[in-house]
């Protein structure tokens, strides 16, 4: 009888797969926060994020979601299947007649946002920022820690590279064009 309690707590086990990882396979992990992620065939897994990381995905939802023309869609954590890797931005602004499919296709993707955490800084800034680009996705925005506000740095793509454009922090509200004409001012995110 010890036994069984003592199997009945343990927490499930699984295996990694023989080969790469599939999208599949993220459907192993419980809904624990942790944000799961598949790059090039192999697992990236980073911490469940603070709640200053949440409401500053809420703010930038709202605000891109209050500019967006009719048949945009604004969507938080809605994954990205780019070859064979499965991402999910924090913040993802779909085209007009995009798919709809539960894994968005890249074409139908206008604009990713990351809000970057301790955790996640180089995994947003370096590699993430480059699958996005090889994707052909037109506009990304980082968001970082700023010294009194958050610091939105957006980029647009040239090529197959982004190129830096705007960076803004503050409470004074700025026009940017991508993915379509807004007013953003990060002071209003925190």
């Amino acid at each position: 009888m010890v036994m069984s309690s003592q199997v009945a707590s343990t927490p499930p086990r699984w295996s990694a797969p023989d080969g790469e990882w599939t999208e599949p396979d993220l459907h192993l992990f419980p809904p624990d926060g942790h944000r799961y992620e598949i790059v090039d065939g192999c697992l990236h897994a980073a911490p469940p994020p603070p709640e200053s990381h949440e409401a500053v995905v809420r703010a930038v939802v709202t605000t891109l979601r209050s500019a967006a023309p009719p048949g945009w869609w604004v969507c938080a954590r809605l994954g990205i299947e780019i070859g064979v890797s499965n991402l999910v931005p924090d913040v993802t602004v779909l085209r007009p007649r995009s798919s709809g499919a539960v894994w968005s296709d890249p074409d139908d993707v206008a604009l990713v946002v990351e809000v970057e955490t301790p955790a996640t800084r180089r995994y947003d800034r370096i590699l993430k920022p480059s699958l996005y680009a090889e994707a052909g996705i037109h506009a990304f925005w980082r968001i970082e820690p700023g010294h009194a506000t958050p610091l939105l740095r957006t980029y647009i793509l040239s090529g197959s590279r982004y190129r830096s454009e705007h960076s803004v922090e503050g409470a004074e509200p700025v026009k940017l064009a991508a993915p379509y004409p807004i007013r953003v001012a990060p002071a209003a995110w925190i």
